[in-house]
């Protein structure tokens, strides 16, 4: 398989297979962002041939006799069918419409038991497209979930732009909303900022206040995952049925969990 630099993927495209088409992000321009630091450019679509020949590897593994033969050998369980499909990379909704359709071909071609598709991508990649284009990838449906990244209205403002985040998704009804917390890397030009005493971070605390203030604010029907390494706490559950149940959940970790141990779990992260 070709891949490069770090592959990111939300925790729930666990069992996905992971097919590089793009690399990088073609804005590139959020102060807050490392995550594509370790590239030497800033985006790159992947050869044709080098997404075909991935598919072909996948569909090799999964269904050559040989490789059957050894798994069995080796007391292995025989691998499931590939039911979905992850494309990498910030933002390949960026792609061309009938550059999408041709890697979805080659997609159903190789590998035919694949039931979707997901990428990443941002809001632009959207409005560049025709409604006609849209309706065109639409055809085998399209399902679009919400990153939401708490705390980045910085100090005093996070409560504020929880409930104006949830108004928005009151009327677009997205299936899932995803909420990661901002993590502060030295290397980021949004610590720049900090040094400079150009923006405040929220505290631990306050970004759970205004989490809470998200969730109390979602009036739709969708899913609530806190899942990613960034929050400390993974809290995950359908909205509106679990909403209480949420809402307890962070009230317990507002009142019973420390400022210090939340911020040393930040302090640790690694990375992403």
């Amino acid at each position: 398989m070709h891949y490069t630099g770090t592959i990111w993927r939300p925790p729930y495209e666990a069992e996905s297979l992971l097919l590089e088409v793009t690399a990088g992000c073609t804005h590139h321009q959020c102060k807050f962002c490392t995550l594509y630091n370790d590239l030497p450019f800033r985006f790159r679509m992947s050869p044709m041939e080098d997404i075909e020949s991935d598919l072909l590897e996948a569909q090799v593994l999964r269904t050559n006799p040989y490789s059957k033969m050894m798994t069995r050998l080796q007391g292995k369980a025989s691998p499931k069918p590939i039911r979905r499909v992850f494309l990498t990379g910030a933002n390949p909704f960026v792609l061309k419409t009938e550059k999408l359709l041709e890697i979805a071909g080659l997609i159903r071609t190789y590998l035919p038991s694949v039931e979707s598709i997901g990428c990443f991508a941002r809001i632009t990649d959207s409005v560049k497209k025709t409604d006609e284009e849209l309706i065109r990838l639409r055809q085998a449906g399209i399902e679009y979930g919400f990153f939401y990244l708490t705390s980045i209205s910085g100090k005093g403002n996070g409560e504020s732009g929880a409930k104006a985040t949830a108004k928005i998704f009151n009327q677009l009804h997205p299936f899932l909303v995803g909420p990661n917390m901002l993590t502060i890397y030295p290397d980021s030009e949004l610590y720049r900022e900090i040094q400079n005493g150009n923006w405040e971070e929220e505290g631990e605390l306050e970004k759970y206040r205004e989490l809470r203030t998200l969730v109390e604010n979602l009036n739709i029907s969708t899913y609530f995952a806190a899942m990613g390494a960034s929050n400390a706490f993974q809290l995950r559950g359908r909205l509106p049925e679990d909403k209480e149940k949420l809402l307890a959940a962070l009230d317990r970790i507002i009142s019973e969990v420390s400022e210090k141990e939340l911020r040393r779990y930040r302090k640790n992260l690694p990375h992403l």
